[in-house]
């Protein structure tokens, strides 16, 4: 008896569904347009289908129901996306509406319209456009998204949000892009060990220059982050110091830098390279060996030790010292800068103030440069094109 009933309930449910199923209405879907995807139209139209079943709203017609229609006219395959086509093939096809839409492929977006036309009152019956991140290879789920809301169905919340298009602040290609990339000169004081560096007499390894130098060379400069009020860019300099006293000084500095704002004020730091030479030594502070505060290195002192037979004071150690006479050796220091880039027209004159930090000393000083700007590149490269297929 059970076994009976049961096989009664499930013809019924059966004959029902199959009721519910002729009374639904039909639709075809046609090929839609699709521009700046990898996407086969007829893969995106499969699709589509799949996703109008999941409505249970429509009797969906196949690609073999619709294939004797679809090779007899030429239009109906390739071309059919607007109204009076539409209609025309529900009318050869003898549906109640007929879908059709264009999914494009637009810079960092996929713009995606669907409509579906009313064969027999030759009337849109609905239409929806949606913009999406450009994910192609969740094309199936954004349609999803747009067939469900054309429907008044609900959305999978977590998955809208992931696949929708954010439209995010604009990175300007024009707006704040000020290339400050040319000569720059200056000067500079020297502070701590290196003023002292300077002063001293070159038969104790010093300079014998006075503690302020002349500054001359060429900033190159990349701006890799640009938006209205705000710029992030890659400074490198390449300086050569003390010419206008007889020394040649070379350094490079990198910096990170930012710009804020139309009016060009920026902030920068990063490390700076020299050469150094050094020797081990020690500064006569009480005059026990000399009337100067004489600096010794280790050649001075075997030298001084051989002519008058004495032991080094226990005050006294040998330290790295600054001495032109010693080794070569890599230096390296921290530059901070702030400063103001004003304009003229075409030509940029940045200014900048700076501090050159390291063991003991450093300089502080000031440069000024000018650049006349020829052209503006674009910060955003456009993508390269991907192939129709």
């Amino acid at each position: 008896m059970k076994k009976t009933l049961l096989l009664l309930t499930t013809c019924l449910i059966g004959m029902m569904s199959q009721a519910q199923t002729e009374t639904m209405p039909t639709i075809a879907v046609a090929n839609p347009n699709v521009n700046g995807l990898t996407l086969k139209p007829e893969s995106v139209a499969k699709m589509m289908r799949l996703e109008t079943i999941k409505l249970n709203k429509y009797k969906v017609y196949d690609e073999y129901d619709m294939a004797d229609v679809m090779k007899a006219k030429e239009e109906f395959r390739t071309n059919c996306y607007g109204q009076n086509c539409l209609i025309k093939l529900g009318t050869e096809l003898n549906v109640d509406y007929v879908m059709c839409g264009s999914i494009d492929g637009l810079g960092n977006k996929i713009a995606l319209t669907i409509k579906i036309v009313d064969v027999k009152n030759q009337t849109l019956y609905k239409s929806a456009v949606k913009e999406f991140d450009n994910q192609e290879t969740e094309i199936q789920r954004m349609l999803e998204i747009v067939l469900f809301e054309m429907h008044g169905f609900t959305v999978d919340k977590v998955i809208a949000d992931r696949l929708t298009f954010k439209n995010e602040p604009i990175t300007s290609n024009n707006i704040g892009k000020i290339n400050n990339s040319g000569p720059r000169i200056g000067g500079a004081a020297l502070v701590g060990s290196l003023a002292e560096f300077a002063n001293r007499p070159t038969s104790q390894g010093g300079l014998d220059i006075a503690p302020f130098v002349s500054m001359i060379g060429y900033q190159f400069e990349g701006q890799y982050v640009g938006t209205e009020n705000f710029s992030a860019l890659v400074e490198g300099i390449v300086n050569v110091s003390g010419l206008e006293q007889g020394k040649f000084l070379p350094s490079f500095t990198l910096m990170n830098g930012f710009r804020f704002g139309k009016s060009g004020w920026e902030f920068a730091f990063g490390p700076r390279l020299s050469v150094k030479h050094t020797s081990n030594g020690f500064f006569d502070e009480d005059a026990l060996y000399s009337s100067n505060k004489q600096y010794f290195s280790e050649s001075d002192w075997n030298k001084y030790s051989l002519n008058n037979p004495v032991s080094l004071d226990e005050r006294y150690t040998f330290e790295e010292t600054l001495d032109m006479r010693g080794s070569a050796k890599l230096s390296t220091s921290f530059v901070i800068a702030f400063g103001r880039t004003f304009q003229a027209g075409s030509l940029n004159v940045p200014v900048n103030v700076f501090y050159t930090s390291q063991k003991g000393g450093g300089f502080a000083g000031i440069n000024v440069g000018f650049n006349v700007q020829k052209s503006k590149q674009p910060i955003n490269k456009p993508a390269p094109k991907k192939g129709y297929y």
